[in-house]
């Protein structure tokens, strides 16, 4: 699944906009699945990740369910399936059509750049170790989601680091693949420093 072209990532929120915005009340996590297809590992672990920085996080669980989606399609990777699965009771988990429509039209102009910005750099560090590794870490990030919500949006800062994984397997991007590792630890460090200031 590694070696399938570079996706682009406007084409990813694009299809997922038209899909919210098909006259349906609600999109599945099953509706989304589909509409990536099953080209690259990237769109499993992008596209929750995105959803977890837009203002569809702030809403209650929403973050939690990201993370376990994360983690289940994460594990998978890590273990080298090359078709992957998510349980029925998290694909039949729904969200507001309208709002995820809008939330996909408010980053379609971020998308659009992330295009132009990131593509084909250092590809060895997105080979299939890399992935694998980068996958571990999205696991253990997902476990840490929880403990970040104990500080208002603070999730959205392993989602990042999440999507930033994603979107250097999509691209093929190994300094971005770099970024995602350094986010990660800036956000451990501080959800740490969080913590212990609380005791």
């Amino acid at each position: 699944m590694t070696g399938a072209e570079p996706v682009s990532v406007g084409g990813i929120v694009a299809r997922i906009r038209d899909r919210a915005a098909a006259g349906q009340r609600t999109v599945s996590v099953d509706d989304m699945v589909a509409v990536l297809g099953r080209r690259s590992y990237g769109p499993f672990l992008f596209v929750p990740g995105l959803i977890g920085v837009t203002p569809l996080s702030g809403i209650p669980m929403v973050p939690a369910i990201l993370a376990v989606i994360v983690a289940v399609f994460a594990i998978q990777i890590v273990l080298g399936r090359s078709h992957l699965w998510l349980p029925d009771i998290l694909g039949r988990r729904s969200f507001d059509g309208a709002t995820v429509a809008d939330a996909m039209a408010r980053i379609e102009p971020v998308a659009e750049k992330l295009d132009r910005w990131f593509y084909g750099r250092l590809p060895g560090l997105t080979g299939r170790h890399g992935v694998r590794v980068a996958a571990l870490v999205c696991v253990l990030l997902a476990a840490l989601v929880p403990f970040f919500e104990m500080v208002p949006f603070a999730g959205m800062a392993p989602m990042s680091a999440i999507a930033a994984f994603g979107l250097a397997i999509l691209v093929r991007d190994g300094a971005l693949m770099l970024a995602a590792i350094l986010i990660s630890v800036t956000s451990m460090a501080g959800l740490v420093w969080v913590l212990l200031a609380a005791v």
